[in-house]
C-alpha cells in the first residue's frame, strides 16, 4: 500500500485543524458547493458536501484529521452503513467502474486507502452485516478493475491486506468479549460460594497473592490497558446519541450497538473500587486492616508514578466508600500522610485542576518518552466521558441554517485522538496470572455486604447505624 499511496501521518495526539487549509483542495471545493471556511479551515457544511469531501477525486485525497473527524462525528446524522452506501457510489461514479478503460488515472489505489483507514480506526462498524456486504462489492470492483493498468497488482494485494486486517480486528474482539464473559461469569461463582459458606471459605485476600504493592500497580495497569485497547473511537460519540431532529425521529442507533467496550471498562472501574473496599473491610483484626489500607495506598502511589490514574482513582474511591471511611479505629493506626496527598492529586475541586494539572505532565512525558514505561497514560475515564459528554451538550451539531457544525466536531475529534494515541501503548511490565486472575475474579462485595462486614469490623456506633446493621442482618 505504501507504493501506492503516501500514507498520512499518524496521529501525535492532537488533530492540528489549522493545517487543514483551502487552499490545498481548491480544485473540490470548486467542484462540489456547501462548505463553509473561516480563516482557512472547514467550519460547517452539508451532510451531502461533507460526504463528497470524504471520497476521493483523480487530483485530491481528504486529509486524514478530516477522515477521523468526519467518521466519528457523521454517525450523529446518518448511520454508517448508509454512508458507505453513498460512499460506494460516488467511488463508482468517480471509478466509472462500469468502463475502466476510459480512466486516464485510475484512482481505485486512492479510494482502497480510504476504506482501509476506515477498518483500521473503525472497525467495529464492519460488525453489520450491510456495511461487510458494501465493503466487499466495492473492493471486488476494484480489484477486478483495469487488468492492463499499471497498479492492479498493488490494489489486488492492497485489498488482500484491509480484508484480512479487518477480519483479524473483528475475531479478535470476539475473542476479547467471550474472555469478559467468562471473567464475570468466575467472579460471580466466587462471590456465590463465600456468600454459601462465609467461614469454611477462609477468603484469601490481596496480601496473601502479593504483598508488593510496585506488582499489584504494574498488573493493574495491564488490565487497564487491555481493557482501553478494545475502545473504539465511535463508543465516545454512540454513548450520547440524541435523536438528530432532520432524521425523521429515528436515532441513528436504534438497531443494536456494534460494541460495549466502554461499558465493559466502565464496570472494571467499579468492580476494583469495590474490591479495594472488601479487602478493606474482610479481615478480622484491626492491624490487618490498617495494614491493608497502608498496601493499597503505596498501590495507589505506584499507580500515580506509572500514569495509571484511573486505576488510582478507583483506589481512593473505594478507601472513601461510607463502610470504609466509617472504621474509625483502623483508620487511626494507618499512617495517612501519602494517602492525603494522593486525595490532594485527586481532588474534585476547580474542575479536577490538580488532576489535569498531573495529566498534562504524563502527556507531555509520553510524548517525547524514550521507553513505552514513559508512554503510558491512562486517563480518569470517568473523567474523560464527562468532558466529551459537555463538548457534545455546550455546543449545537447543527447551525440554524441545517449545516453540520463542524467546528464542533474538530475539538470532539481532538479529544478522542488523544485517546486512541493513549490506548495504543504496550504495556511494558511483565505479567502475573496468578494477581491477574485474583484481580478479576475475587469476589467483589456490594455495598450492603460492604456495610454488613464493616458493622462486624467495627461496631455500629450510633441509631441509624444500629437500625441499619439490624436490617442487613435480617435479610
Amino acid at each position: 500500500m505504501q507504493d501506492i499511496m503516501p500514507q498520512t501521518p499518524p496521529f501525535t495526539g492532537q488533530l492540528n485543524t489549522s493545517g487543514y487549509n483551502k487552499n490545498l483542495y481548491q480544485t473540490k471545493e470548486e467542484g462540489y458547493p456547501g462548505l463553509f471556511y473561516h480563516d482557512n479551515n472547514l467550519v460547517s457544511g452539508s451532510l451531502e458536501a461533507l460526504i463528497h469531501h470524504l471520497v476521493p477525486t483523480v487530483d485530491y485525497y481528504p486529509d486524514r484529521t478530516y477522515i477521523f473527524t468526519f467518521l466519528l462525528s457523521s454517525r450523529l446524522f446518518i448511520h454508517p452503513y448508509e454512508l458507505m452506501s453513498k460512499v460506494c457510489h460516488l467511488c463508482m461514479e468517480q471509478q466509472r467502474l462500469s468502463d475502466p478503460q476510459a480512466d486516464k488515472v485510475w484512482i481505485a489505489p486512492k479510494i482502497v486507502q480510504l476504506l482501509t483507514e476506515w477498518t483500521e480506526t473503525f472497525p467495529y462498524d464492519f460488525r453489520d452485516e450491510r456495511m461487510m456486504r458494501s465493503l466487499k462489492e466495492l473492493t471486488h470492483r476494484l480489484a477486478s478493475g483495469d487488468e492492463v493498468s499499471p497498479d492492479a497488482k498493488s490494489v489486488k494485494k492492497a485489498v488482500s491486506q484491509m480484508s484480512q486486517g479487518l477480519i483479524r480486528r473483528l475475531t479478535v474482539l470476539s475473542q476479547y468479549e467471550e474472555a469478559l464473559v467468562k471473567i464475570n461469569a468466575t467472579a460471580a461463582e466466587r462471590l456465590t460460594a463465600l456468600k454459601a459458606k462465609p467461614q469454611a471459605s477462609i477468603q484469601r485476600d490481596m496480601l496473601s497473592i502479593c504483598n508488593d504493592p510496585f506488582t499489584v500497580a504494574q498488573q493493574l495497569t495491564h488490565i487497564e490497558l487491555e481493557r482501553l485497547s478494545y475502545i473504539g473511537p465511535e463508543e465516545f460519540v454512540q454513548a450520547f446519541v440524541r435523536k438528530d431532529p432532520l432524521d425523521n425521529d429515528k436515532s441513528c442507533f436504534s438497531d443494536h450497538k456494534k460494541a460495549s467496550n466502554l461499558e465493559a471498562y466502565v464496570e472494571w472501574f467499579n468492580r476494583l473500587s469495590y474490591l479495594v473496599a472488601t479487602e478493606i473491610c474482610m479481615p478480622v483484626k484491626k492491624k490487618h486492616r490498617a495494614r491493608v489500607i497502608e498496601f493499597f495506598i503505596d498501590v495507589a502511589r505506584e499507580c500515580f508514578n506509572i500514569g495509571n490514574f484511573n486505576s488510582l482513582m478507583a483506589i481512593i474511591s473505594g478507601m472513601n466508600m461510607s463502610p470504609v471511611s466509617r472504621l474509625k479505629k483502623t483508620w487511626s493506626k494507618v499512617k495517612t500522610a501519602k494517602f492525603d496527598i494522593l486525595e490532594h492529586q485527586m481532588d474534585p475541586s476547580s474542575n479536577f485542576y490538580n488532576y489535569r494539572t498531573a495529566l498534562r505532565g504524563a502527556t507531555q512525558r509520553s510524548i517525547t518518552a524514550n521507553s513505552s514505561r514513559e508512554k503510558i497514560v491512562i486517563p480518569f475515564f470517568s473523567l474523560l466521558i464527562k468532558d466529551i459528554y459537555f463538548l457534545n451538550e455546550g455546543c449545537a451539531n447543527r447551525l440554524q441554517n441545517g449545516h453540520i457544525n463542524f467546528e464542533k466536531f474538530w475539538e470532539l475529534a481532538k479529544q478522542v485522538s488523544e485517546f486512541m494515541t493513549w490506548k495504543k501503548v504496550e504495556c511494558p511490565f511483565e505479567k502475573d496470572r496468578k494477581i491477574l486472575q485474583y484481580l478479576l475474579t475475587a469476589p467483589a462485595f456490594n455495598e450492603d455486604a460492604l456495610y454488613l462486614a464493616s458493622y462486624e469490623s467495627e461496631g455500629p456506633e450510633n441509631n441509624m447505624e444500629k437500625d441499619r446493621w439490624k436490617s442487613l442482618r435480617c435479610v
